[in-house]
């Protein structure tokens, strides 16, 4: 160790310590102030309000929490307690059930006295024989199966806050196996909000014991904490879901778990969306296709689907094929039912769950040249996708969806070219929809996968260099890409500013490979092309539950399902607004009135809750001077215009943005 310095010793010769600062980067790994590291080395600094440094925070909240728990439940046993993103949790084997509300106040004022008591983390190697042995006599039966389960060699550390820093009563301190890293002293934390608890099985298997698992946050500061619950709030009352019912936009039955019905409000939004990415298709070179939903299994078994995405796909057993299969079966011979179904999985047909084979299929269907490349075509053909119960949530994770789905066919030299002009139309529709912040990731080879690792390093580096001729940064996603190819993700962030992963462009030369597609090139011979799969939107339905929640319902004129209401200050003015309505709907804008005898208050209720871009109330004076009241949703009142004036203001809107 005498070659190597503690960090807070470095900070110091350095002039680089100050309170805000709870660890260093090296080599992208995130390192404490209590560890040592070469004198040499160089580092960033991680703040307490960086997100790395929240990171930092949070895992050392959830060390207190555990702390707190076990002081005021004795006999409660901890297991893992891991920051999460936008907050932390710890799961307990508590005696007697799980925890209350009421709980949940007791363990975060306990919190607050450990924050308190301004002791520091402290960080300590041992060896696995000493840490099994302390763990056993504590007899925490959890954290000796982790002990257990940490690979021969690897060093083991133990963190531990509570008593003076010289101390090593364990009976004072909390200690806790872990990684780290974590801050310096309690006194860094102390803006934490407890915010549920649940249920979870150790381990994440449901053979093994249920567990209670707390959620809860921590910020830097107060303030920064009390925004992070205000948009909590904020998302609650935005909910896709809760918004999807309140306006009549889409709905689901258990007739069809988990695949939405669009309502003919939410019909409007989704058509929308495709008729404007058509729009950017017609300007960006795309040609459109139709392709079956049902295919022969030889198509994915060819495209290597059924070896790697067979558990996700929904299968056609007709009367036919299962007469097929028990007429095999009668030859003497016994086959389990598991044999039987693997039979009938081998030559029943398959419900597409991505587009890319049939596309495939269409550009092998006849000679091809190398003036046809790029050969960009697009296809919003219903996919499905077998999730498990647990993991559909709303529009956002759904077995049925349309994807803005295109693929670029094209040569090698052309690929960094084509993922430039993608970035470029993408960029424009994001803005179309509000999404200013996107962050750009480029997800690399997984360890399930097709290729040889020359074909990978080739890809990873074309799309690489796509993303540099763009001039965008981006971030190492190491092991998330596709089993065919790497891929490049646009994560954009909302207005309560949560991070969505939409767009994506993948390269694929194994498709390609797999289909013996090729094109005649100048120089008269074949070549194989390869394939880059792309997608703006992602599944219309994700795209939708996210700009739902984004402009929480409150669709511009363009695209909303109704842009204007028709509403009656009382029956003398019914007649004028009738004509009203008429005239707008010949326009060929989309409104809808109230004539009811309900008062004027209730019909602006009612019509303020539907979120209209516009509302017209229809008085006496409109009805003589043959002008329109208007109220805008986002303006405000703009009084009484001529209609004319109207009309113009709503068709400048009602245009879509390019």
């Amino acid at each position: 160790m005498s070659d190597r310095i503690n960090v807070r010793n470095l900070l110091e010769q350095k002039g680089q310590l100050s309170p805000d600062v709870v660890a260093i980067k090296t080599d992208g790994k995130i390192v404490d102030l209590h560890s040592f590291v070469d004198p040499t080395t160089t580092f960033d600094l991680v703040r307490a309000t960086d997100k790395d440094g929240l990171q930092v925070i949070r895992h050392s909240t959830a060390h207190v929490m555990a702390d707190a728990v076990q002081k005021l439940f004795p006999g409660t046993k901890v297991t893992i307690g891991p920051a999460i993103e936008d907050g932390f949790y710890y799961d307990f084997d508590k005696p007697g059930g799980g925890f209350t509300e009421e709980d949940l106040k007791k363990i975060e004022k306990t919190m607050r006295d450990i924050v308190k008591g301004n002791t520091p983390f402290r960080r300590e190697v041992v060896s696995r024989n000493d840490a099994l042995s302390l763990f056993e006599k504590m007899g925490e039966t959890f954290k000796v199966e982790i002990i257990k389960s940490i690979p021969e060699g690897e060093e083991i550390s133990l963190y531990k806050h509570g008593t003076h820093e010289k101390s090593s009563n364990y009976e004072k301190d909390w200690v806790d196996v872990c990684e780290g890293p974590h801050v310096p002293r309690t006194s860094n934390l102390g803006a934490v909000r407890l915010t549920s608890v649940a249920g979870a099985y150790w381990r994440g298997d449901e053979r093994n014991p249920m567990l209670q698992r707390i959620y809860g946050t921590a910020f830097a500061t107060q303030e920064a904490l009390d925004e992070h619950l205000k948009l909590i709030e904020e998302a609650k009352a935005r909910d896709h879901r809760k918004l999807g019912k309140e306006l009549d936009l889409f709905l689901f039955d258990q007739v069809a778990p988990a695949m939405p019905f669009f309502l003919p409000r939410g019909a409007h939004i989704y058509n929308a969306l495709v008729d404007y990415m058509r729009g950017l298709y017609a300007v960006h070179g795309y040609e459109e296709v139709i392709t079956p939903q049902a295919f022969d299994p030889k198509l994915f078994r060819t495209s290597g689907h059924l070896g790697n995405y067979n558990e996700n796909m929904y299968r056609l057993w007709t009367e036919d094929l299962l007469e097929d299969a028990v007429a095999k079966d009668k030859d003497g011979s016994e086959k389990s039912t598991v044999d039987f179904i693997k039979q009938l999985q081998d030559s029943s047909f398959a419900i597409k769950p991505m587009n890319c084979p049939s596309h495939c299929v269409i550009f092998g269907s006849r000679r091809r040249s190398y003036r046809e490349l790029p050969w960009r075509v697009a296809d919003f053909g219903r996919l499905h996708r077998y999730e498990r119960g647990g993991v559909v949530h709303g529009l956002s994770r759904v077995r049925t969806f349309c994807q803005d789905d295109a693929h670029i066919f094209c040569t090698r030299a052309q690929v960094a070219e084509e993922i430039e002009k993608f970035i470029q139309l993408l960029y424009v529709a994001y803005k179309a929809f509000g999404f200013e912040k996107i962050d750009v990731k480029l997800a690399l080879r997984p360890e399930k996968r097709i290729g040889t690792d020359a074909d990978w390093d080739m890809s990873e580096g074309a799309l690489a260099e796509g993303l540099r001729r763009a001039g965008l940064a981006f971030e190492n996603l190491p092991g998330e890409g596709a089993f065919y190819g790497p891929k490049v993700e646009f994560h954009v962030q909302d207005a309560l500013k949560r991070s969505w992963q939409l767009g994506t462009i993948q390269f694929d030369p194994n498709l390609p490979e797999r289909f013996e597609l090729d094109y005649v090139g100048e120089d008269g011979k074949e070549h194989r092309p390869v394939m880059l799969h792309r997608a703006v939107f992602g599944s219309l339905e994700r795209f939708i539950s996210v700009y739902i929640e984004h402009c929480g319902g409150n669709f511009p004129a363009w695209i909303a399902p109704m842009q204007a209401i028709v509403l009656t200050v009382s029956d003398k003015s019914e007649a004028y607004g009738r004509d009203v309505l008429a005239r707008l709907k010949a326009h060929g804008f989309r409104v809808e009135a109230d004539f009811s005898g309900d008062k004027l208050g209730a019909k602006i209720r009612n019509a303020r809750s539907m979120r209209h871009p516009y509302m017209i109330i229809l008085g006496e004076k409109d009805v003589e001077g043959g002008t329109v009241s208007v109220r805008s949703r986002d303006k405000g009142e703009l009084g009484a215009m001529p209609y004319d004036q109207f009309v113009a203001t709503l068709a400048e809107e009602s245009k879509p943005p390019r």
